[in-house]
């Protein structure tokens, strides 16, 4: 009886120090999630970013078909952010003056990453905005 009771005690205590060893693993640093927010923040914030990154990805590729897909925006806002969003990796510039269209902007690969959340937003801003005249 006293091995069963020292087997159950050990199976028990082991099944604890797992839990614990999980628990501490999925303990969220706050520092760190704040920082990566920033980051993102950094990167993609701001009132233009994201409607550009939304008007190349559905197909506007011109600097000017990109400007007039997006209301408000100026030249030079437009022209600034371009430079911005390519120097972090979010576009990519190709100019190439045989070509009909010379200069040309597509989303990278690592913009496409982010593409889900960007969905995500769009979903919950269209129903934000519901919320809000509901209850107006």
């Amino acid at each position: 009886m006293a091995n069963l009771n020292s087997n159950w005690y050990n199976f028990v205590t082991s099944i604890m120090e797992y839990t614990k060893l999980i628990l501490n693993k999925m303990e969220r640093n706050q520092k760190e999630e704040v920082q990566a927010l920033q980051d993102t923040l950094h990167v993609l914030g701001g009132k233009w970013r994201l409607p550009i990154i939304n008007s190349i990805c559905n197909g506007n590729h011109r600097f000017r078909e990109i400007e007039r897909s997006i209301p408000g925006i100026t030249t030079r806002m437009l022209s600034r952010e371009l430079k911005e969003m390519e120097l972090n990796m979010l576009i990519k510039r190709t100019e190439d003056r045989d070509a009909e269209i010379q200069v040309k902007y597509e989303s990278t690969p690592y913009c496409k990453s982010f593409g889900p959340v960007i969905e995500e937003m769009i979903k919950w801003g269209k129903s934000h905005r519901e919320e809000i005249i509901r209850n107006s």
